[in-house]
């Protein structure tokens, strides 16, 4: 669910955010390095490397840290050197999920997450356990309070999107992955404020919990998100309003 309104919400509700500050420059970096050694240093022909170090200025990230990230995934800074990791498992109600990381020893983030899972009602599966129940889009998120029905549905077009939808304080854009750049730049000149964007796993069909399954469910995601290692945690579990209200009291 991270990557959407509701789990953004409930987020800000605990000050995740505020609280986690350090943490975030830690998965920023990280996806810088990662990013520049898969795509090479220059962000104009490095999509995931531009929409990285955007995430970081806006973030706040002094310059000369993006800078050194850069140049350690293009090779020119020595470092540590990060690959990308894809995890999946279940979670209480039948959820299931995916965890994207970026990591410098397999082993020994495997088998954090695995615990991860583990502390908080989950089962960490093997390739394919999760995978199938989500399709791979590209995601702009616009704050309903600002940007209205009309302006969206007339960007859309525009920027060639396939399809949007309401999702609570929310309009999600979703689009190919591979038009991903394309829509991203259109929507930009279109001076709509981005809330967030990125490339997801977007769940086929969700999941309503209540509950002690939602509370889990919750805490377990935020046991992953928390971990230094992971980039974006996505699941197919979705909250009620009035049970998002009972959780974040």
């Amino acid at each position: 669910m991270s990557g959407h309104s509701k789990w953004a919400t409930i987020k800000r509700k605990k000050g995740a955010l505020d609280a986690a500050r350090g943490k975030v420059f830690t998965k920023l970096i990280r996806e810088i390095v990662t990013a520049a050694r898969m795509g090479g240093g220059d962000p104009s022909g490095n999509a995931r490397l531009r929409k990285a170090i955007e995430d970081a200025k806006a973030q706040q990230m002094p310059a000369d840290t993006i800078k050194r990230a850069q140049q350690r995934g293009a090779g020119t800074l020595e470092g540590a050197s990060y690959e990308d990791v894809l995890y999946e498992g279940t979670g209480p109600g039948g959820s299931l999920f995916l965890v994207e990381g970026s990591t410098d020893n397999r082993n020994r983030t495997a088998a954090e997450i695995r615990k991860a899972f583990e502390r908080h009602g989950g089962v960490m599966g093997g390739a394919g356990a999760a995978a199938w129940a989500f399709d791979r889009l590209g995601t702009l998120s616009f704050d309903k309070a600002v940007v209205t029905e009309d302006q969206l549905m007339e960007a859309a077009l525009g920027a060639g999107a396939e399809d949007y939808r309401d999702e609570g304080e929310a309009w999600v854009v979703y689009t190919a992955p591979e038009d991903f750049d394309r829509v991203l730049a259109a929507f930009t000149e279109s001076k709509l404020p981005i809330v967030e964007s990125q490339i997801a796993y977007v769940p086929k069909n969700k999941k309503l919990l209540t509950g002690r399954d939602a509370e889990v469910a919750l805490n377990l995601s935020e046991a992953l998100d928390d971990h230094d290692d992971v980039q974006n945690v996505f699941s197919d579990f979705d909250l009620s309003e009035e049970e998002l209200s009972k959780l974040s009291e």
